[in-house]
């Protein structure tokens, strides 16, 4: 997505990036389990997205888009997508190991102008879209077979794996969509030719063209996107484009397109999919995946009789494992080649390990493949702690533990940076920071750089403290940047396009004996390059209650229920609530993919159980 491999090279035409196939390089070949995981038999139902520009004198032999091989034993094509003799073929084994062929004609995509393809195959019918035109429709003798076995097979793109059949056009994007019709997620498009799915970034950054390759000046039915010049002043000039399709606004600055205002997919309703009754209280879910076992959620429960991990089934999560924890206040999992860790935050005073002490012990439990179970791998002394954080940096894996405080008064303590030792076969201390009240760590990256940014809540007097950006320099971290922030207890740090940001949830303000002030601003910060600083970009006004265990940034409250909000990115607007969900003593949301939809799981901490939304969107 961000490089090109052995094999391609980019070429740009008419203003817009594609890649040419040069040779049949083994860097363009995959397994199918790569996309398709633990998945033997290819989808009955799928598209395929391609835009493409293929020459109006090109070979009249057989060019491959892509093709899915056999074994090597086997080597037989299994399914595959051609021109030849400027017509479309979409290729598949079918009964009896019989290749098929759907053969598409008269859609003249020969002419060295870029199209955009939907091939939408149902279990009647085989559509194709061509430019969000009307679809050719075709209906086969024997519908897509249900039972195509894909085991050991490998993707090749553009190309069969040799030289001969090697495409020769310019490819822009090639997205599988298993389970749907994918033309309506792309049309209607205000330029059909080139609608987008899923481009790698490599392509998107268009150069400048003139007006007479001016694509924003296009008709689209009978709507017209209007191009108006804006003056700015006697130097500087623009132009603003107005989509009526996607209801959007953008400025061309001269060299790229800014939205300043889209009206994106939006959030319709949200289906209660399921109720998750746990054995207590949850602070913290933790979602992450296990090859051969599918999607898994770790939960932190309140009770010392110990926390759960869940697995996610046709009909919802259900109990899979229940582990000792003691005040499990967080889970984090991480990976170390093909081995995968959980480690738990523990909260309260277990003396199993060392009796004349009150500190508290976190435990990393390593996945057993031949038990199928998590089991017990190192013991971490640690104080309250809220929060760990996994990361990679030059080879090394570290592990961060967010200290919240030492016996009952003592906040202002060392959080700890570990390292594992690749001899020793453990964690050991590489750096020590000192926090005051630390809830959250967040580790994130900048190009080249490595950040790490703590959220402290408390000195035992004040709720008033600098939480502290670390960037990494010469094998540890070193401040690179303070902000104010009032009972910190959560960062996010995520991208918007090339714009870096990062949003913190702040609790309440306190200060001494006095009242505390739960309605408070959490502020979304936005990395300023020029400046090397994160500066203020927009303030959201949140209400962290009195009983509510965690503060996050995600809800507020109302009367006795905590109402979630969804806030989108509305471009020059910043980011906007569109939808709210009613909770009780929400602690933790997570979001996640299944089969095509999108569910949201929350954990409560006023009540034992945690709740799955299904999302529907429009």
């Amino acid at each position: 997505p961000s490089k090109l491999v052995p094999g391609v090279h980019m070429k740009q035409a008419g203003g817009v990036r594609g890649i040419h196939f040069s040779s049949p390089d083994t860097a363009l070949s995959f397994p199918s389990s790569q996309i398709l995981v633990n998945c033997d038999l290819f989808p009955k139902e799928f598209s395929i997205v391609l835009t493409l520009k293929v020459s109006d004198s090109a070979p009249k032999g057989n060019e491959y888009v892509f093709s899915l091989m056999g074994v090597k034993s086997d080597g037989r094509l299994i399914l595959g997508l051609k021109f030849s003799g400027k017509r479309l073929h979409f290729l598949y084994k079918g009964h009896r190991g019989v290749v098929e062929h759907w053969v598409f004609r008269g859609t003249q995509l020969a002419d060295s102008q870029w199209h955009t393809l939907v091939l939408a195959i149902g279990s009647h019918h085989v559509k194709l879209t061509v430019d969000c035109s009307s679809p050719v429709e075709i209906i086969p003798s024997r519908p897509f077979p249900s039972d195509l076995n894909i085991q050991g097979s490998r993707f090749h793109i553009g190309s069969r794996g040799l030289w001969k059949g090697l495409f020769s056009g310019l490819l822009r994007q090639l997205v599988l969509v298993p389970g749907s019709d994918a033309t309506h997620q792309i049309c209607p498009s205000s330029d059909p030719q080139l609608a987008a799915l899923s481009v790698p970034p490599l392509f998107l950054d268009l150069p400048a063209t003139g007006a007479e390759d001016d694509r924003h000046g296009n008709t689209y039915g009978n709507l017209h996107m209007h191009v108006f010049l804006l003056s700015i002043n006697k130097t500087l000039h623009g132009q603003l484009w107005f989509n009526p399709l996607k209801k959007g606004l953008y400025l061309c600055d001269g060299t790229v397109w800014i939205t300043v205002l889209e009206d994106r997919k939006r959030l319709d309703y949200v289906l209660e999919h399921q109720v998750l009754t746990t054995s207590s209280e949850t602070h913290d879910i933790e979602l992450f995946q296990v090859p051969g076992m599918g999607l898994m959620a770790a939960m932190a429960h309140r009770s010392a009789s110990g926390s759960a991990v869940y697995l996610w089934t046709k009909t919802g999560f259900q109990l899979y494992q229940n582990i000792s924890t003691n005040g499990a206040l967080a889970w984090r999992h991480f990976s170390m080649g093909n081995k995968i860790y959980l480690v738990v935050s523990n909260s309260g005073g277990d003396r199993r390990f060392n009796k004349d002490s009150q500190a508290d012990f976190s435990v990393i439990y390593k996945w057993s493949k031949r038990r199928k179970r998590f089991v017990q791998f190192q013991t971490l002394q640690t104080h309250c702690a809220r929060d760990w954080e996994a990361f990679n940096i030059d080879g090394h894996t570290y592990l961060a533990v967010a200290n919240h405080r030492q016996g009952d008064k003592n906040h202002t303590i060392d959080s700890v940076i570990y390292r594992w030792n690749r001899l020793s076969k453990s964690f050991e201390v590489h750096q020590m920071l000192q926090t005051s009240g630390a809830y959250d760590w967040e580790f994130f990256t900048v190009g080249p750089y490595y950040f790490l940014v703590v959220a402290n809540a408390f000195d035992g007097v004040t709720t008033s403290l600098d939480s502290v950006i670390y960037v990494w320099v010469n094998g540890n971290f070193q401040v690179f940047q303070k902000i104010k922030t009032f009972c910190a207890t959560d960062w996010e740090m995520f991208q918007i396009d090339s714009r870096v940001f990062l949003v913190v949830a702040n609790g309440h303000r306190l200060h001494g004996n006095g009242p505390s002030q739960y309605t408070i601003n959490s502020t979304i910060y936005e990395l300023d390059m020029s400046a090397q600083l994160f500066v203020r970009f927009q303030d959201i006004v949140t209400y962290s209650p009195p009983y509510c265990l965690l503060s996050r940034w995600k809800y507020c409250t109302n009367g006795i229920h905590l109402f979630c909000f969804a806030f989108r990115w509305q471009g020059y607007e910043g980011f906007v609530p569109v939808h709210w969900l009613p909770t009780i003593g929400c602690s933790d949301w997570e979001f996640f993919s299944a089969k095509g939809e999108s569910y949201l799981i929350y954990s409560s901490a006023k009540a034992p159980l945690s709740k799955v939304f299904m999302l529907k969107t429009y």
